[in-house]
């Protein structure tokens, strides 16, 4: 057997999901087909590139190797015979933009880089999203990923143009030994009583969406510490049972800490792609939602408890 670029794919998937059978689902294999072309990729290399357990599969020293040189040898495979025509000034160009707090960054930006080789990218980190949209109404950016909430679009000029990413249910992070710990769902009332680690304003409508529903709820928060760090600072707070706290559906939790979907799903968000209709190209926009959803795509296939959700979501409608 000689190795393809369809096996790395294979590779890519497996670790990215954490099991053979999720990967096989995102690449359209059976599960069966899926494990036979792992062992066949596995005896090319002379030894496991994966762990089994009963919660899935994860890298070996050496597989963790191999996975990381898959996705280089994919991002040059894909960007062979594609012309990196940047932004509407042409090539060499350096592409302004900025995201809130997303978990999807990396990915994009790293697809975007693959797809576009030629266009420099300089991130920003801009939390609000309402100060996205300022900075690139002032020309000081030329694209980014913001966020707004059902019934509360982000408003912007004529000048700018923006479209969907995804619109997904927010999440709450509990502590492992939290007496809710075991539900497959949480009632947001039966939380009434904890500390909560809050964002603070966006500009967009959090977290007024959230004490909004806590009022539906029959209850104001307890008690609110305002946090604006990064995750795992976070995560370690509430693995030490000094709070919960809302996040993204397909946030990884750390040891310590379980994410549970709320009951009813009162909290939504929508991810957007926002940019200056005189700053990109439509092909550069085009590659930029395409690297965003794609990124997307990977962050749900490495989360189980979103997995989880969405399945009983789809059967219960």
């Amino acid at each position: 057997m000689e190795l393809e670029l369809r096996h790395l794919r294979t590779l890519c998937a497996i670790a990215d999901a954490g099991s053979v059978g999720r990967a096989a689902a995102v690449l359209g294999y059976s599960q069966p087909a899926m494990s036979t072309q792992l062992r066949r990729i596995e005896r090319l290399f002379g030894e496991p590139l994966f762990l089994r357990g009963a919660g899935g599969v994860e890298p070996t020293a050496y597989g963790v190797e191999v996975v990381a040189q898959a996705r280089d040898v994919l991002a040059r495979a894909e960007a062979i015979g594609r012309r990196g025509s940047a932004t509407s000034g042409g090539t060499g160009r350096t592409l302004r933009f900025a995201a809130t707090n997303t978990p999807m960054l990396p990915g994009l930006v790293g697809r975007l880089r693959a797809v576009l080789p030629d266009l420099t990218v300089s991130v920003s980190s801009v939390y609000s999203s309402a100060a996205i949209v300022e900075q690139l109404e002032d020309d000081a950016l030329d694209a980014g990923v913001a966020a707004d909430y059902p019934s509360r679009e982000l408003a912007h000029s004529d000048r700018l143009a923006h479209r969907g990413i995804v619109t997904e249910p927010s999440f709450v992070a509990l502590p492992a030994r939290h007496p809710l710990a075991r539900r497959v769902e949480v009632a947001l009332a039966d939380l009434a009583p904890e500390a909560w680690f809050m964002t603070p304003d966006d500009g967009a409508g959090w977290p007024g969406v959230f004490y909004a529903a806590c009022q539906t709820a029959g209850f104001e928060p307890a008690a609110v510490h305002e946090f604006l760090g990064d995750q795992m600072q976070l995560q370690t707070m509430i693995a030490d049972g000094l709070g919960v706290s809302m996040v993204q559906a397909t946030l990884r939790p750390l040891p310590g800490v379980v994410i549970k979907p709320l009951i009813g799903t009162p909290l939504w968000c929508r991810y957007l792609l926002v940019w200056r209709r005189s700053g990109l190209s439509d092909d550069v926009a085009e590659a930029l939602f395409a690297s965003a959803t794609a990124a997307y795509r990977t962050l749900i296939g490495r989360s189980a408890h979103f997995q989880t959700w969405a399945a009983g979501a789809y059967k219960a409608h």
